[in-house]
């Protein structure tokens, strides 16, 4: 698999989604600094959340092959900036996370939405609790990617 980097506002996912990926036990734990295990970075929330971080984002990112964006359907407080993509110059894929808590339809064409305003293609919906759509996504990025 790619060296992935995992991007995405507080809680929506990215450090259950690296312990899956990596076969370790399903805990919580809040990420307060970039943390690398294997071939997976995990970045604070706090890092696209807050503007002023963007350059440790974008410099982070070299040392990625693909950067995942991932976005919490049951957040509605948040939206990914527009165009995000860019700061990579890399492929960024889009996951929504969480889909077992997806209660109607809208919920899922938002966070798409904005994952795909964000520049993320293509999207994957999945669930690390029981491993929803992980192995698509798997797939895929063991795939060559341009």
């Amino acid at each position: 698999m790619k060296k992935l980097m995992l991007i995405g506002k507080v809680s929506c996912g990215k450090t259950t989604l690296c312990q899956y990926l990596t076969d370790q036990a399903i805990s919580y734990k809040k990420t307060q600094a970039l943390e690398v295990t294997d071939n997976i970075i995990d970045t604070p929330g706090e890092y696209v959340e807050r503007r002023q971080f963007y350059q440790a984002l974008a410099v982070t990112a070299l040392g990625a092959d693909v950067v995942l964006l991932l976005q919490d359907p049951t957040d509605m407080t948040f939206t990914l900036p527009p165009g995000l993509q860019a700061m990579f110059q890399k492929p960024m894929v889009g996951v929504i996370t969480k889909s077992d808590l997806i209660k109607d339809e809208a919920q899922r064409i938002r966070a798409e939405k904005s994952l795909t305003l964000a520049g993320a293609h293509p999207i994957f919906k999945i669930c690390s609790l029981n491993g929803e759509g992980i192995k698509e996504l798997v797939d895929y990025l063991t795939e060559d990617i341009e």
